[in-house]
């Protein structure tokens, strides 16, 4: 008697921890699936940034009368070539990246993403703090002062966009991520 009872009680413990463990798995395939979504979403958003930048900066590069004008777009036109070089592979790599992955592998990349943004937001203040320097060079330097204040209001304007755009995407990431410490728990 003891037996199948002690049968039965490991078919029923199998039962519930295969229950669980799909539960789990279901969990953190949903929660990789909507961490993709919104790299999908902001690479969307960078994306149109850059594609509304480099049309804009090429109407007012091609007809801007001022020097320093003309900079500014060359430079809004250049620095967004390089954003939407950036916005296609992401979006393209969250669009195509595997969805399952393990609850290492999601913290891994979970923590990686968040580090990729926060540490973007510092060079965002460094690409701000160039456009400034240039401005203050302009100052002493007056066969160029329109090129440098017009690359400077450039990046200026590109960097502050960047920094709001990576502290938002931490922001979105970091709160997000919070869902991955339940996982841990229940597992616990």
């Amino acid at each position: 008697m003891a037996i199948p009872c002690l049968r039965f009680m490991k078919r029923l413990f199998f039962t519930f921890f295969l229950a669980s463990f799909l539960a789990q798995a279901q969990d953190l395939n949903a929660f990789n699936q909507a961490r993709l979504k919104r790299d999908q979403g902001l690479m969307l958003s960078l994306g149109t940034w850059a594609g509304v930048n480099i049309t804009a900066g090429t109407i007012g590069w091609a007809t801007a009368q001022q020097p320093e004008l003309k900079a500014f777009h060359q430079m809004n036109v250049m620095w967004n070539a390089v954003n939407l070089g950036l916005a296609i592979p992401g979006y393209l790599r969250a669009h195509n990246t595997k969805r399952v992955l393990s609850l290492s592998q999601t913290l891994t990349v979970q923590k990686k993403t968040e580090r990729i943004f926060l540490f973007n937001s510092g060079l965002d203040i460094a690409y701000i703090s160039v456009g400034f320097l240039l401005r203050n060079m302009a100052l002493n330097n007056q066969t160029k002062a329109y090129q440098l204040n017009g690359f400077g209001n450039g990046l200026i304007l590109q960097g502050s966009f960047l920094f709001a755009f990576d502290l938002t995407a931490y922001a979105v990431h970091h709160r997000h991520g919070k869902k991955v410490l339940r996982f841990i728990e229940k597992r616990d």
